[in-house]
């Protein structure tokens, strides 16, 4: 029985018995017969017979079956390597196999079609028990991660994991349950537990979180969408003696339970690095009918638009914006707030050191909008193109943006007024670099500008590390 390797899309390489042609022909055949034969081969009407998977332990054949029953809808050689190839890699994505290939065999048995042809995956099955070790990237913040999982934990590429990750800011553990839906991977559920201690000096502030979640993902034509429900127990508290009183007022405890819709389309060709596509993402979160002590509708929006130039410059602009509305006449809690500035969102400022304040602690605001406009170049001259050079990018930027609170009792003019007074933006030049597909890093040399009394700034060179930027 006669097999091939479908490892690639590469035509097939013309020997074997299943082909009716003994290698030793070869060698005086006309190099246009070779051709001719190839063409034939390639357009060769095939009948996918059997689909085999061997190596399967505690997996349930149920699920793979979705994943690769497009492979029967084959018409030709080359249509079944492609589609053998597609399967692959949807089985992949479980995350719950180590290797997988495809092998396709002309099928020789009593009841097999002069055409037919079996397709056979050979896999390997990822341990019941795996452990991790990564550091990661935040927005200005870095934090080592452990990990342990339970991978295909029912057969079915559920998966149990529990993490612990200690930050420059940031310590948490959590233990979470993730379930995709046999067929449709992008539709799942996850379930989670955590501990998430922060702290957040640029308002004086640390806060502990003991909380649970569910979060359903599912695609809706181009778009992606998120449900989730979360109850969280908070705790805050001043993290020096010399908190301002209005974040002594703030502290204590406070039982939040919130559902949130997310939506986003993005069409970009990198999150981190993007030369083209753009981005749509809007958030909309509703505490306080759920129980808790928390009420508040909040939404916020993020929008990116890139476009490729001449010489391999990338143009892209950006636009944020947010509102938080309280409920009930209570007053919004330092927890919910929005917070702008830093080298992530308007450079040129400190941390989040944009907006309203006492004594020196950032209170956040309710309402928020800021924009940027970048222009991303090679490196002069192009050193190390076509390798490390290209993890470098020369960046022009031009920021700006406001963060408030409003009066409700005001209308939409009165309200968009607020927003357009004492408009922060800075402007400056620097270098970009892309850390794989996890984060970049910016050091630029900003010019703040629009400047107002409490303001933190940062005139002159400024190093920013994360995955989100303005």
């Amino acid at each position: 029985m006669g097999t091939v390797h479908a490892k690639s899309l590469d035509p097939l390489p013309m020997h074997g018995r299943e082909l009716g042609v003994h290698p030793d022909d070869m060698v005086d055949t006309p190099e246009p017969e070779q051709e001719a034969k190839q063409e034939i081969l390639e357009n060769k009407d095939v009948v996918v017979q059997h689909v085999n998977i061997q190596g399967l332990g505690r997996t349930k054949e149920d699920l793979l079956g979705y994943e690769i029953s497009d492979v029967f809808h084959a018409k030709n050689l080359i249509d079944v390597m492609k589609k053998a190839h597609i399967a692959r890699q949807r089985l992949l994505r479980l995350g719950i196999f180590k290797e997988v290939e495809s092998v396709l065999k002309w099928v020789l048995c009593k009841d097999a079609l002069p055409n037919g042809l079996d397709v056979t995956f050979e896999v390997t099955e990822i341990k019941r028990l795996t452990g991790s070790y990564n550091t990661m990237v935040g927005n200005n913040e870095g934090s080592m991660v452990l990990g342990l999982k339970l991978p295909n934990m029912f057969g079915r590429a559920e998966k149990l994991t529990f993490q612990f990750s200690y930050g420059t800011k940031e310590t948490s553990y959590g233990l979470s349950f993730f379930k995709p839906q046999p067929g449709h991977f992008e539709r799942n559920l996850t379930l989670n537990m955590y501990k998430v201690t922060g702290q957040f000096p640029w308002s004086s502030l640390k806060e502990t979180d003991r909380g649970v979640s569910a979060e359903l993902n599912f695609p809706l034509g181009i778009t992606n969408h998120t449900l989730k429900w979360e109850g969280v127990w908070r705790e805050l508290g001043c993290l020096a003696r010399s908190a301002s009183f209005a974040v002594r007022e703030e502290s204590g405890h406070s039982l939040k339970s919130a559902l949130s819709h997310t939506l986003s389309i993005d069409s970009r060709n990198s999150a981190i690095f993007p030369s083209r596509g753009a981005l749509l993402r809007i958030n909309q979160e509703l505490a306080g009918y759920t129980g808790g002590d928390a009420s508040f509708l909040k939404e916020d929006f993020e929008l990116q638009l890139n476009r490729r130039l001449f010489w391999d410059s990338v143009f892209s602009a950006s636009f944020w914006g947010g509102l938080l509305y309280p409920i009930g006449g209570q007053p919004s809690c330092i927890a919910d707030r929005f917070y702008l500035g830093g080298p992530t969102s308007v450079r040129g400022f400190g941390m989040y050191s944009i907006g309203p304040q006492s004594e020196g602690d950032y209170l956040g605001g309710e309402a928020y909008w800021a924009g940027g406009l970048h222009l991303y170049t090679p490196l002069p001259f192009r050193p190390g193109k076509g390798g490390f050079g290209d993890l470098f990018r020369t960046h022009f930027f031009l920021n700006a943006g406001n963060l408030c609170n409003l009066n409700y009792g005001d209308g939409p003019r009165a309200h968009l007024q607020k927003l357009a007074e004492c408009i922060r933006w800075s402007y400056g030049a620097g270098i970009v670099l892309r850390l794989g597909n996890i984060a970049r890093l910016e050091l630029n040399y900003c010019v703040p500008m629009g400047v107002q009394s409490g303001d933190r700034i940062c005139d002159g060179v400024q190093f920013g590390a994360g995955i989100r930027f303005l």
